[in-house]
């Protein structure tokens, strides 16, 4: 698929604002989560492959739901235990 359009993924979604919020949660997995595409990469940005995936009929609220989440400590927690510590 050469060029992904708003009218390929509606097939697969509900609404436009589904469509946002389900790519943007796909992209953020992509892009952060250590997650796999569905979809050959082809150099595209996480969005793109998102976008890719919902028009193929790949990507679901449920594919998300049921994926592996992962829990990392927060990014200043070991900070924050420093900080409360009795100087």
């Amino acid at each position: 698929m050469a060029r992904v359009t708003v009218e390929d993924c509606l097939e697969h979604v509900e609404n436009r604002f589904e469509l946002v919020m389900l790519s943007t949660k796909r992209a953020r997995q992509l892009a952060t989560g250590g997650k796999e595409p569905l979809v050959q990469w082809e150099n595209d940005k996480p969005t793109v492959v998102a976008l890719r995936e919902i028009a193929e009929g790949l990507m679901s609220y449920e594919f998300i739901a049921n994926a592996e989440i992962v829990e990392d400590e927060p990014l200043f927690a070991a900070f924050e235990d420093e900080s409360n510590e009795a100087v």
